[in-house]
């Protein structure tokens, strides 16, 4: 693939920054609720508050939607990020409450476009777990079989029985979800939000939460907010307050890259009929997805952990997007001719355990820090709840299963440069033993 003239980027490359950014706090005030973080979970969690009459203020260091809610690969899944078989062995008694809040998520985020009448490209086509090799398969009809198990759904078939490209042995897709654009979810959710009662002040960064007797103080560069609760919705930036419970997430580091405009016919010819997105079965995962202006959104495959807080602003790099573009050309080698034409990168927040995570510090701060890459549906879905929480004072057993009252993670080994890079390594391994395997297979049908 040519790469020469990429566009890179820090926000995002599905929509265009808004015209109408709000302006900043200046001055103090005081609320009832704040909440911290304008990304789809911080706007949801505002939003509910504003709809059940709470005295709610949102504070955001750029602009709604301009972190990891725009910058994703849009997809709307229903199923537990992260290894299932993993999930099951360590965890059994929480991953049915994990598949019931994927699948919850998925029809919340629905729900949410319907009511606000989001014109975001949604096209409920299901999310495909994608198997490149027969190994992969197995791994994906196994996960399938634990995801029943666990009262979940998904069908497990050929590439041309899912409608993925050929290129695909096969896969399972999800029942419910699909795909759409991040960057039109997001600001249709920041229009809602505007349009309420919520006061939200963009361009305000949270330099300090301190807890002051019954109140939670939230400190900006030219005021302070004084809330009888808060909601901590700043994913990856979490790690920036002491107030946070040190080992509940990593930040990591990811890019999205997008293609150039491909000719119809040529896309018609992979096999795609059912547009379904598509995630691998590599440890870590790459994922593949139409638009509708004729592109291909693709990334993963490579993280970086954050050392520090705060987080550097990063764009992407060369040497990241040649080797997405490397990886995109195997598996669609007809298209192998395809520009890239952008890329774009930011922070997202990642467990050890791959379990998602909301808790309570003492009796009024609330959080909601990591879905682990599943954020573009469970985060809206996890904040409404939490917004229930305050009002009602009782917790939804979806809220329940990713209830974390004190931070009990094994140490973040495999999430350490260390382990990120040998996780890479037999991820890469395995890819070549398949491509020897594959070619070996051709030649002798060849003899």
């Amino acid at each position: 693939m040519n790469i020469d003239n990429v566009t890179y980027s820090t926000f995002t490359g599905w929509i265009d920054p808004p015209t109408d950014v709000r302006p900043s706090l200046d001055g103090d005030l005081t609320c009832d609720v704040a909440v911290i973080g304008g990304g789809m979970g911080g706007m949801a969690t505002a939003l509910r508050l504003a709809e059940r009459g709470q005295d709610v203020v949102l504070l955001e260091a750029e602009f709604c939607g301009y972190g990891a809610s725009s910058r994703n690969g849009g997809q709307i899944a229903s199923v537990p990020g992260g290894d299932l078989r993993l999930l099951s062995l360590f965890y059994p008694k929480k991953v049915p409450g994990m598949v019931r809040v994927a699948e919850n998520s998925a029809r919340f985020t629905e729900g949410l476009i319907k009511t606000h009448d989001i014109d975001c490209d949604y096209e409920p086509n299901g999310l495909a777990f994608a198997a490149v090799s027969h190994g992969q398969m197995l791994r994906t009809r196994t996960i399938a079989a634990i995801l029943r198990r666990a009262g979940g759904r998904g069908t497990v078939g050929t590439s041309e029985e899912l409608g993925i490209p050929r290129s695909f042995v096969g896969g399972m897709r999800e029942a419910v979800g699909g795909a759409l654009n991040p960057g039109k979810l997001s600001r249709g959710v920041r229009r809602a939000l505007l349009a309420s009662s919520a006061q939200v002040y963009e361009q305000t960064k949270v330099t300090d939460v301190t807890r002051n007797g019954s109140k939670v103080v939230l400190s900006t560069p030219r005021g302070t907010v004084r809330a009888d609760k808060a909601v901590l919705a700043t994913n990856a930036h979490s790690g920036e307050w002491e107030i946070t419970p040190k080992r509940l997430s990593v930040p990591m580091w990811i890019i999205e890259v997008e293609t150039e405009p491909i000719a119809p016919e040529r896309i018609a010819a992979l096999g795609w009929s059912s547009r379904s997105g598509m995630i691998t079965q590599h440890q870590v995962m790459e994922h593949y997805r139409l638009t509708p202006r004729n592109t291909i959104v693709f990334g993963i495959r490579r993280i970086e952990r954050g050392q520090t807080y705060p987080l550097p602003t990063k764009a992407p790099d060369r040497g990241t997007v040649e080797e997405l573009a490397g990886a995109f050309a195997t598996r669609f080698p007809t298209l192998a001719d395809v520009a890239v034409e952008r890329a774009w990168g930011g922070w997202i927040a990642m467990t050890s355990s791959f379990l998602s995570i909301a808790g309570q510090i003492e009796d009024n701060v609330y959080y909601s820090i990591a879905c682990n890459g599943h954020g573009l549906a469970q985060a809206p879905y996890v904040g409404s709840l939490i917004a229930d929480l305050i009002v009602d004072g009782s917790r939804h057993e979806d809220l329940d299963s990713i209830w974390a009252k004190e931070p009990k993670f094994p140490p973040f080994a495999m999430l350490g440069p260390l382990g990120l890079r040998t996780v890479w390594a037999v991820d890469r391994l395995t890819d070549m033993f398949n491509g020897s395997r594959r070619r070996a297979l051709r030649a002798a049908r060849m003899r």
